[in-house]
């Protein structure tokens, strides 16, 4: 692994959510090569036609509301470069991974972490330092 460095999120960048606030067990999907789940409280996230399921108390700590549906990740994250091929866990599945790819964590201790592809990573993050 490469040195845990931490980013931003680069300007303007707004997902739109909804919260899955509804009496309901959840449901699970197939997605990063992984089975995810989505629980009651968490949110169902659109972020330039990804769409994805983010646990509740995650994005309620790393985003804040623009408008009604839209928000924007307002926490910084830190990330390494994968220097091999692997999987994380993550609070909604797992996510496989490829050499290059980005590994994120919401928190410097490397907990509450996901994959991003180096592309996609690189698009979305900028250096804090910058």
């Amino acid at each position: 692994m490469s040195e845990l460095r931490k980013y931003r999120k680069r300007e303007p960048s707004v997902v739109t959510a909804v919260q899955l606030a509804l009496e309901t067990e959840g449901f699970t999907y197939e997605k990063w090569g992984g089975t995810q789940t989505c629980k009651a409280g968490d949110w169902l996230v659109n972020n330039g036609g990804e769409v994805y399921t983010i646990d509740r108390e995650s994005f309620e700590r790393t985003y804040e509301a623009v408008s009604p549906g839209v928000f924007r990740k307002v926490a910084p994250v830190w990330a390494e470069v994968a220097a091999s091929d692997g999987t994380i866990e993550t609070k909604e599945g797992s996510t496989e991974y490829c050499a290059g790819d980005y590994l994120v964590f919401n928190d410097a201790q490397r907990s509450d972490g996901y994959a991003v592809t180096a592309e996609n990573f690189e698009a979305m993050y900028e250096p804090e330092d910058t």
